[in-house]
């Protein structure tokens, strides 16, 4: 059903998105998928690579550590945006086309009530693609 799942990644808070990995590498073997790893930094230094391409370095030694753990064939995408924060929304909708992504496996937040002016990253990102977007929760599966 599933040929290639996108996971969002954020090098800083892996702890944070643990259980969204977990999930895209249970649905990548199920489905006999890739699981691509999306990274989007900046152009300036951070706290995770002082430059792009370390980012990019890292990202790719980050998926290929996961497809060793869970066996599935894993590939990563860097995007560089000069406001990362401002602009994941849109730019994680536009990495989907570009992997080729027909599942998005993605962390979230319980719902709170400023959902209804400023919506989760999630929410927007599965209203504005053709892909299916599937949200973990903190604490899901336990």
């Amino acid at each position: 059903m599933f040929k290639k799942i996108m996971v969002p990644v954020d090098l800083a808070h892996l702890e944070l998105i643990e259980p969204s990995l977990q999930a895209a590498a249970d649905l990548a073997k199920h489905y006999q998928a890739e699981v691509c790893y999306v990274g989007v930094t900046a152009s300036t230094p951070g706290s995770v690579a002082r430059t792009p391409e370390e980012f990019a370095q890292k990202l790719e030694a980050f998926a290929k550590k996961r497809g060793d753990i869970h066996g599935q064939p894993v590939s990563s995408k860097t995007i560089v945006s000069p406001d990362p924060i401002a602009d994941l929304d849109d730019t994680l909708i536009k990495a989907i086309d570009e992997v080729g992504a027909d599942l998005v496996v993605m962390p979230t937040h319980p719902p709170k009530h400023v959902d209804a002016i400023m919506p989760s990253h999630g929410g927007k990102v599965a209203t504005h693609t053709q892909a299916s977007v599937f949200l973990v929760r903190p604490g899901a599966g336990q």
